[in-house]
């Protein structure tokens, strides 16, 4: 993966010689190469390239008998080229090695050709064998996936971990945000279940001739509360009713020692971190595990009950002695 350093072009040299990176001229999603294609699950359109599609296809057969692929080639000008490398994945059509710009160079880039879809590549090739090996590196823009040869399923699987647009954690707690709870009194801790904060939640991604499908759920919430304890919820906890009663969380809940009264704000920070387990397949016969983590916060305050003394000689309570908080 190539990084871009203050939107600069470079030329890296692994020799003696410098070739200066020519800057590459933008395609146009009018590109005759290019063929816009709709997907009939997502309603989403793409642009391949046009020599793609079809490729690996092979001979339409009847049910449940597999379906012979061609062997892809990698050529430069004619010749014979690795299909991928240090440097990335073989282009055909750009006739070098693509990897993706992260991040993306800023849209007012002249890479971008005035485009705001698709996406930058780095198009690098090694040159100059005779007076010393050179790294040339160009910007290109393209408006649909590359036509790299040895697709990564791995990359693909990303790319669905994308599209789940996981998120922060919901976080709950009895007692709640703006309530007080109580020394050595039950606290229960949950987090509300939805598709992108708990799972489970399934996405692909895909190019001709490969599709990663990427599923992923929550297995773990870690609540950090503030007092130096770490409480493992195996689950989402249980929310609090108030036919509960006093009773402690049957799955995820504390307890508090001290007050919060020396805490910043009077209040305890809690934090929960949900650790995500994402299992991936492609359709090829690869699969793997993928472990991320969201986190979100909360704060809670903690008090104690105080006992009201009434003087016997008189009819006024006398009051408690008084707390910052």
């Amino acid at each position: 993966m190539l990084k871009i350093l203050g939107g600069v072009c470079l030329t890296v040299t692994l020799g003696l010689a410098i070739v200066a990176a020519p800057r590459a001229t933008a395609a146009t999603q009018d590109d005759p190469r290019y063929v816009k294609v709709c997907s009939p699950i997502t309603h989403k359109c793409t642009f391949w390239l046009k020599s793609e599609l079809g490729k690996g296809a092979g001979k339409k057969t009847s049910p449940g008998k597999s379906t012979k692929v061609g062997k892809r080639v990698c050529q430069h000008n004619g010749g014979a080229q690795a299909c991928t490398s240090d440097l990335g994945n073989w282009s055909n059509s750009e006739q070098c090695y693509l990897q993706r710009l992260t991040p993306q160079p800023p849209k007012s880039d002249p890479s971008w050709g005035g485009h705001t879809d698709g996406e930058v590549w780095a198009c690098l090739r090694e040159q100059g064998y005779s007076q010393g090996r050179h790294l040339v590196t160009k910007w290109v823009w393209l408006p649909g996936p590359p036509d790299t040869v040895v697709v990564d399923p791995l990359t693909l699987a990303y790319e669905a971990i994308a599209k789940m647009q996981l998120a922060k954690p919901q976080v709950r707690s009895a007692p709640g945000v703006g309530e007080i709870g109580l020394v050595n009194m039950p606290v229960w801790l949950w987090v509300d279940k939805s598709e992108n904060t708990y799972g489970p939640i399934t996405r692909f991604a895909e190019v001709p001739g490969l599709r990663v499908t990427a599923t992923g759920v929550v297995k773990a919430v870690d609540w950090t509360m503030g007092d130096g304890n770490t409480v493992r919820c195996e689950g989402a906890g249980t929310p609090y009713s108030k036919a509960a009663g006093i009773a402690d969380s049957p799955d995820c809940g504390h307890r508090y020692r001290k007050t919060s009264h020396e805490q910043p704000k009077c209040r305890y920070p809690v934090s929960a971190t949900a650790h995500w387990s994402i299992t991936w397949q492609s359709t090829l016969g690869d699969t793997g595990q993928i472990d991320m983590t969201q986190q979100a916060s909360t704060q809670l305050r903690i008090g104690e009950a105080v006992p009201v003394l009434v003087d016997p000689n008189g009819d006024q309570p006398t009051a408690p002695a008084p707390n910052n908080c």
